[in-house]
């Protein structure tokens, strides 16, 4: 007599691991984005290209009217992208995700809903306690986008903007050594016959980079000192060609700092920028050469920087040119809105995608590690140790 068949194979028959299975529901997002009031912030967090590509994808974006003026972006722009463009402050603070590039003042807070999504610069070093006790009464949910990371463990934003005020610094530089800015009248620029612009560059990361490739694109002699070997070895790797490189050594900086007719600070410290220029070698640097400052939001790297404005943006001690503008971005503010926005609307589109913000930072590192308050709760070590706060571990909060 022959064996019934089974319905089943063996392998179907054998005990299988359970698997749980998480169901991603796309979320809709109405973001609402508030012109920004912090002094001479040109800026805004999404031009309307990004605006057209967000409401495409079946969400909402409601803009203040004017949010876009200083990046030249007119409010008829954002209307015909998609946007719901208003006059009422309000009302736009009233949407359940908040898109800024400034952190809110307290007053702007105020005007938010509790359990609101804010996405923001924070600042750290410009904020109070009373800041994070506001949100924490209002149980918002906040994110930093300076502290966001990417696939490959970098901060997205940061660099972006570095790469702005890198390149920005060279083009600053050879405004102020022409003419009409009562300069030293050298142009950058590889002349025949003429030996090219000498500029020192203090710091090798992204900001000092960039700063270096502008540089050298005019045609300038460029020195370059860090005292981290492996920055110096990656700077010469990216730049594809053998530059001056240097330890940061009083005798080679001196010698560097008399010939040089631009320096660059572009050096950060972990509470303040050290001080590597004293002001004896301020002194010693030849009469009408410049000093960029890109470090000035850290305190500022040149004993002799003290902050300024765009409005006002140089000063002259011991006969050489300041230029100690801490946010130098905001100069260029359509390209930095640009940059800004590429960052962000993958990242909106991404978390709607995933079903709201809780879930995405649960499936994104780089996007968790942006997180320094959740539903009310600091999860922000370092803000929680900075200001005295309590604070908790994220992974405790989502599972």
């Amino acid at each position: 007599m022959s064996k019934p068949l089974s319905p089943f194979s063996k392998e179907q028959l054998l005990p299988q691991e359970e698997t749980l299975e998480i169901y991603k529901h796309k979320s809709e997002l109405f973001i609402g984005i508030p012109k920004e009031t912090a002094f001479q912030e040109k800026r805004v967090c999404l031009t309307p290209d990004a605006v057209s590509a967000i409401v495409s994808n079946g969400h909402r974006v409601l803009i203040e009217s004017e949010a876009g003026k200083g990046a030249n972006f007119s409010d008829k722009d954002y209307s015909e992208a998609g946007a719901e463009v208003t006059k009422d402050t309000a009302k736009v603070y009233s949407c359940p995700m908040i898109l800024k590039v400034e952190p809110p003042t307290l007053d702007e807070l105020e005007l938010i809903n509790p359990q609101t999504t804010l996405i923001s610069a924070l600042q750290i070093k410009t904020q109070t306690k009373k800041y994070f006790e506001k949100l924490a009464a209002k149980r918002i949910t906040a994110l930093a986008f300076e502290f966001i990371r990417d696939e490959d463990g970098a901060f997205p934003a940061v660099r972006a903007l570095s790469e702005i005020a890198g390149t920005a610094s060279v083009l600053i530089a050879s405004e102020l050594l022409s003419n009409s800015s009562n300069g030293n009248g050298l142009m950058f620029g590889n002349i025949s016959g003429v030996p090219p612009v000498e500029v020192v560059i203090l710091g090798a990361g992204t900001v000092g980079e960039f700063a270096a490739r502008s540089a050298i694109g005019l045609g300038a002699n460029v020195k370059v000192f860090d005292n981290s070997i492996t920055k110096l070895r990656c700077l010469q790797a990216n730049l594809g060609r053998t530059i001056y490189t240097s330890t940061i050594q009083p005798k080679y900086l001196s010698k560097a700092l008399k010939r040089c007719d631009v320096v660059i600070g572009a050096v950060r410290g972990k509470d303040r920028s050290p001080i590597l220029v004293s002001e004896t070698m301020v002194e010693n640097m030849k009469k009408g050469s410049v000093i960029i400052d890109v470090s000035i939001d850290m305190g500022g790297c040149f004993e002799t920087s003290e902050i300024t404005t765009h409005d006002n943006p140089t000063y002259r001690k011991n006969g050489v040119i300041h230029y100690c503008v801490p946010n130098i971005p905001a100069r260029y503010s359509r390209t930095a809105s640009a940059s800004i926005s590429n960052i962000f609307t993958p990242y909106l589109l991404k978390i709607a995608d995933d079903g709201g913000l809780e879930h995405a930072i649960r499936f994104d590192k780089g996007l968790k590690n942006g997180l320094y308050f959740y539903h009310g709760i600091l999860t922000s070590r370092a803000v929680g140790e900075w200001f005295d706060l309590k604070h908790s571990d994220i992974n405790l909060l989502i599972f």
